[in-house]
């Protein structure tokens, strides 16, 4: 008995030093660094209506656009979206395959119990030398285990993989939940402007309606002509056509704003149908600093996990070109009477190392090493890429944010002016200055210039979107952000 304990200890603490004292082979993870040293955050020409501050981003952005109904919408969404449920099942499958990764690290235990009924034959050579040919039974119970000896860290950099892959997602998620407010807030914002310019439509078929009953009336006095009837009759029926397909865009809109917040169709018509003022931003956008986009913006965070991911695997393919040590040991019982079980007469027990070297494998170890770094220079590459594209995403969002802003104002001087040469086209036609077809051209402009600022007005507040957007706004930690610890720090159930 003593001498079991005494080789089951020497055993058991000849791996841990093994493991202690090993090395993690492979290249270790350093986080690159951002090139954004020459990045601004101000337009190329000219400057917005609102004053960009270096306060940091707020997580709830779409707040600057003071509408309670953007608000309610965004809140149902991050509850109610699809695509942010399933990304969190991605997360709960990549916190498992890191807890998997983990257990690896740990001796493997289990226990087995057999009973084995047998008998041999009579007429065979052990019964030629006197064995016994009755029915036997065979009872056995006991523990096996088995423990890799991670000498060079093949399990460390795999668990180290898993651990930033979860990372990875976790980030992934992140997106998701910015790209979910952005996009909530891009389809309202489009709704309330196809209200407004149905609205504008409505109110100018109003008015040619007014102006066809009143040339018919100038018609039958004799002071009009039948080529004003026309024209006026013209006039309603091209006002009449843009309104199908503005209630089309309506409906398409807020079908699309359902399906966000993972509603069936129409169930947000009741809400949001009544039509409501176009959103305006708060005069003054935090929009931090350019070195806190690399932080702020988890695309990039995902892509340095995945590049840390991709390291960490280097390291495993080179360990497996290493050998691999194990220690195997089982200890149990066996007896051909059940009550026999428990005596130490019936015990067995076996322990010991066991080695694995790879010799030869038709280059196969090679080929997964050069796959291993390729990949890292591939997820190195992507997250340049992703950079590169957050710079640009948010410069093009500023410069937009500012031509829209100098074309609304052009277009309200426009429309402005529009509204005057009406007037006196008016005037004009009532003294019998001016023809008909003066008045229905007048008319013609300011419904256009209507028509144009409203579009204008929407590509505004867009554009404060999109910026928000790309300066990576939106996203909240998830109520389990960090890994979970338990799952990854400790070893948990014997399964």
């Amino acid at each position: 008995m003593s001498s079991v304990k005494l080789l089951a200890g020497r055993a058991v603490l000849l791996g841990m030093l093994a493991a202690a004292g090993g090395c993690a082979v492979g290249p270790d993870f350093v986080t690159p660094e951002a090139d954004l040293a020459q990045m601004t955050l101000r337009p190329r020409e000219g400057q917005p209506r609102q004053a960009l501050s270096a306060d940091p981003v707020p997580r709830e952005w779409w707040h600057l656009l003071n509408d309670p109904v953007l608000d309610a919408l965004v809140a149902r969404a991050w509850d109610g979206n699809l695509d942010l449920q399933a990304a969190a099942a991605r997360v709960e499958q990549s916190r498992a395959r890191a807890g998997v990764a983990l257990a690896q690290l740990f001796p493997r235990v289990d226990l087995d119990a057999s009973l084995t009924r047998g008998a041999i034959s009579e007429n065979g050579p052990m019964a030629a030398l006197g064995a016994p040919t009755s029915t036997t039974d065979l009872w056995r119970a006991g523990f096996q285990a088995d423990w890799e000896i991670d000498l060079w860290g093949r399990l460390r950099r795999q668990r180290e993989g898993a651990v930033a892959t979860l990372q990875a997602t976790l980030y992934e998620q992140r997106s998701a939940q910015v790209a979910l407010s952005a996009e909530i807030a891009r389809q309202y914002v489009a709704l309330r402007g196809v209200q407004t310019r149905l609205d504008i439509a409505r109110r100018n078929q109003e008015i040619a309606a007014h102006l066809l009953r009143l040339t018919e009336t100038r018609l039958r006095n004799g002071v009009a002509t039948r080529f004003d009837l026309s024209s006026a009759r013209a006039q309603k029926a091209s006002i009449d056509a843009l309104i199908p397909p503005l209630r089309e865009q309506q409906n398409v809109l807020l079908n699309a704003l359902a399906l966000l917040v993972g509603q069936p169709p129409r169930s947000l018509d009741a809400q949001l149908s009544t039509p409501r003022p176009l959103p305006d931003a708060a005069l003054e956008l935090p929009v931090g600093l350019p070195s806190e986009l690399a932080l702020r913006r988890p695309d990039i965070q995902s892509a340095s996990a995945r590049l840390h991911a991709a390291t960490a695997a280097i390291g495993a393919a080179q360990a497996d070109f290493y050998p691999r040590i194990s220690l195997a040991g089982g200890f149990g019982t066996r007896a051909l009477q059940a009550s026999d079980l428990g005596l130490w007469s019936s015990t067995e027990f076996s322990i010991g190392p066991r080695i694995y070297l790879p010799i030869f494998q038709g280059g196969r170890l090679v080929r997964m090493l050069e796959l291993s770094e390729a990949k890292q220079r591939e997820a190195a590459i992507a997250y340049r890429q992703t950079v590169l594209r957050a710079w640009h995403e948010v410069d093009d969002a500023l410069n937009a944010m500012v031509t829209q802003q100098q074309r609304q104002q052009a277009l309200r001087q426009a429309m402005m002016q529009s509204r005057d040469a009406l007037r006196a086209a008016q005037s004009s036609y009532k003294q019998g200055a001016a023809d008909y077809v003066t008045v229905l051209a007048a008319q013609r402009a300011v419904l256009e210039s209507e028509l144009h600022l409203s579009n204008a007005a929407t590509g505004s507040v867009l554009a404060v979107v999109y910026l928000y957007k790309a300066l990576g706004g939106g996203w909240a930690p998830p109520p389990h952000d960090a890994p979970n610890q338990q799952a990854l720090h400790a070893p948990g159930t014997a399964s």
